[in-house]
């Protein structure tokens, strides 16, 4: 997230990132308060608050806690963002980052609506929004350094357990 953190406009947002709260707070240590801007729990908002973000220039880092509740997004996600270069006949291609993370099962399995992985549906759906799921510690860095060049957004879904 420090990586992140370094590039202009960076601003990340979402639940837990400048209150604790969940296993993810701790990720963001090191990041300025000024970059990081706490959102209640409102999926959707939290989406088009990112679109328009990017859309002024910054660089959304949308953070998701857990996959299962990024589906409250969708619309944002799969009719606005996804579909923007297209609507706009290419004026507008917002970048936004989204992190999400797949629920642990273990040591303690938080449930069948906390630990579901999305990622196959997010890619069928999804035509522009690159969809990137890392399975192993070594392929964080990389997938989020390819995202930071990428020309477009990227969802990254983090399933390490």
């Amino acid at each position: 997230m420090l990586l992140l953190a370094e590039q202009p406009g960076a601003i990340f947002l979402g639940q837990n990132v400048a209150y604790d709260g969940n296993v993810m707070y701790r990720h963001f240590e090191g990041i300025p308060m000024e970059q990081r801007l706490e959102l209640p729990v409102a999926e959707e908002l939290q989406m088009g608050m990112s679109i328009g973000l990017a859309l002024q220039g910054y660089l959304p880092i949308s953070v998701y806690p857990r996959m299962d509740f990024l589906l409250l997004a969708m619309n944002q996600l799969v009719n606005h963002l996804d579909k923007l270069l297209v609507m706009s006949q290419g004026q507008f291609r917002p970048k936004v980052i989204i992190r999400t993370k797949v629920g642990s099962k273990s040591p303690l399995n938080a449930g069948p609506q906390h630990t579901q992985d999305h990622t196959e549906a997010f890619r069928a759906m999804l035509r522009f929004v690159v969809v990137e799921r890392v399975a192993s510690p070594e392929n964080i860095l990389p997938s989020y350094q390819a995202a930071i060049v990428r020309q477009r957004s990227t969802l990254i879904v983090e399933a390490l357990d």
